[in-house]
């Protein structure tokens, strides 16, 4: 069995959580041995979809009609569109429509999570649905203290200087606008948020946010990859992740790889694989302040059972699970 991976529009979605998801499926796959390419045009036996858009519907019916097998990537829902992009409140059941269009015509379906699952399944779509993590590279995200200097050399931070990062697109989806409000109401730590947005297609109220409006102890460093931004991961004080909603969140399993203090938003994404045993869990901004004041304040295990859930969702294991997803829907 070969398999197709496949990705439009790659160079446009690369920074996003999408374009790092089918770095980690070829990664998983390599680990495993299972053949693939990244080429329409060589021979395989089934296509593992990750976009919605025209070229992906088109490979989609050359395939099917070829007799393959095709299986649809559960990256976006409706409910994760919302609150992004300029418009996508109202384009938002317009967008559910054009994904059920091709999660009824894929063969099966794989997702992130048992939640974004529910949601597919809740739209109306019968076809098998297979909650696959996007898995985390351990190895990438082990404590260095190269990488940790890296980072707080590029900040100019001093040893003592606290700080919290996140890391996401500028929408107002990921809590962009509470995270600003937090840094304001702890103006002893710093704030230092990875990741960017072309901003002509976020609404004006994200535009001021990121431009001005927003407290002097607060950084919006751009996308960065590499040592700084792993050593970020391990050698903050703590990943503060104030999304509204998500699949998954691969920024949360890198967080989790490094042995970090989190706080995440209560949503239901996070049910049923990460409970307040490994991270701290608040809804507003009052809770946030007081849930990173705790963790600021000192040490606790919560770091050290978080590496555990990483471990259970390490590319190895990913691949492993694809492989078995991809063997049942050749049986189809």
């Amino acid at each position: 069995m070969k398999v197709l991976l496949y990705l439009e529009a790659e160079n446009y979605l690369r920074k996003s959580g999408i374009g790092r998801a089918i770095k980690h499926q070829k990664r998983a796959l390599d680990l495993v041995g299972q053949a693939y390419t990244t080429d329409p045009d060589e021979d395989y036996d089934l296509v593992h979809i990750n976009t919605y858009g025209f070229k992906s519907w088109r490979l989609m019916s050359k395939a099917q009609k070829a007799g393959k097998k095709v299986i649809m990537h559960g990256h976006s829902t409706e409910e994760d569109f919302r609150d992004s992009f300029i418009g996508s409140n109202l384009l938002a059941p317009l967008f559910r429509r054009h994904l059920c269009h091709f999660y009824r015509k894929a063969d099966a379906i794989i997702t992130p999570t048992v939640y974004s699952k529910a949601l597919i399944e809740g739209y109306g779509i019968n076809k098998p649905i297979y909650a696959v993590s996007n898995g985390i590279d351990l190895s990438r995200y082990t404590k260095d203290k190269e990488k940790e200097k890296a980072f707080r050399d590029y900040f100019g931070l001093s040893a003592d200087q606290k700080v919290v990062m996140c890391a996401g697109l500028y929408f107002i989806r990921k809590g962009i606008d509470e995270f600003v409000q937090v840094a304001e109401a702890m103006p002893d730590v710093r704030f230092i948020w990875f990741g960017e947005t072309n901003k002509l297609v976020i609404p004006q109220r994200v535009r001021r946010i990121v431009a001005k409006k927003h407290p002097d102890n607060v950084t919006f460093a751009g996308y960065i990859k590499g040592d700084v931004f792993e050593g970020a991961m391990s050698g903050s004080d703590a990943f503060f992740f104030p999304s509204r909603e998500e699949t998954e969140g691969i920024v949360v399993l890198e967080a989790l790889a490094s042995r970090q203090q989190l706080v995440l938003r209560d949503i239901p994404v996070y049910q049923g694989w990460l409970d307040k045993s490994e991270a701290e869990f608040a809804s507003d901004v009052s809770g946030f302040v007081a849930a990173l004041r705790f963790v600021l304040g000192g040490s606790n295990d919560k770091p050290q059972k978080g590496y555990a859930v990483a471990e259970s969702r390490s590319l190895d294991r990913v691949g492993r699970q694809l492989v078995e997803v991809y063997e049942k829907v050749m049986e189809l």
